[in-house]
This record gives C-alpha cells, sequence and structure tokens, in this order.
C-alpha cells in the first residue's frame, strides 16, 4: 500500500472522476468496497471498472488517479457480465 493511498479518504473519492495512465477515462468512482474501487463510463453504454486500491497513484480532491493504461483496465478490470 502506498503511502498516498493510506493517506486518501475514500468516502471522498465517491462520485469523482477516475483517471489513468495518459489520461485514460475510467469514468466516475461509484463505491469502495474492501481493497477495490468500482467505477462506471458511458451514459448508454455503461462500462464498469473494478480497479485494485493499491494501483492509485493519487487523489487530488477532484480526480483519482491509477497507475494503469487503458488497455490494461479493460483487459483486467473490465466487469466479465459486460464481456459475456
Amino acid at each position: 500500500m502506498s503511502s498516498d493511498e493510506r493517506d486518501i479518504d475514500w468516502d471522498e473519492v465517491v462520485k469523482k472522476e477516475a483517471r489513468g495512465i495518459d489520461d485514460a477515462d475510467f469514468g466516475e468512482v461509484q463505491l469502495t468496497i474492501g481493497d477495490t474501487v468500482v467505477t462506471e463510463k458511458g451514459i448508454t453504454d455503461k462500462k464498469r471498472f473494478y480497479l485494485p486500491k493499491n494501483l492509485v497513484e493519487k487523489f487530488d480532491g477532484h480526480t483519482l488517479w491509477f497507475r494503469i493504461t487503458e488497455n490494461e483496465a479493460y483487459n483486467k478490470y473490465r466487469d466479465i457480465e459486460e464481456i459475456l
């Protein structure tokens, strides 16, 4: 767990933007469950990601930044029901 991760008030990240490497857009944080941050992207064609908290780089008060690319998120952390 990074020092930044320990310093984050996880209640404050809900309804904030989630971004990754190269400004990848993971949508809006919906909730946190244990070691996971659940985000949702899109209006009609919604995509949901289950991103591990240990990939969080920082929270700047507006955006929760992850150390992960868009491709990694789509391949590893997307809702399995959307893929099937």
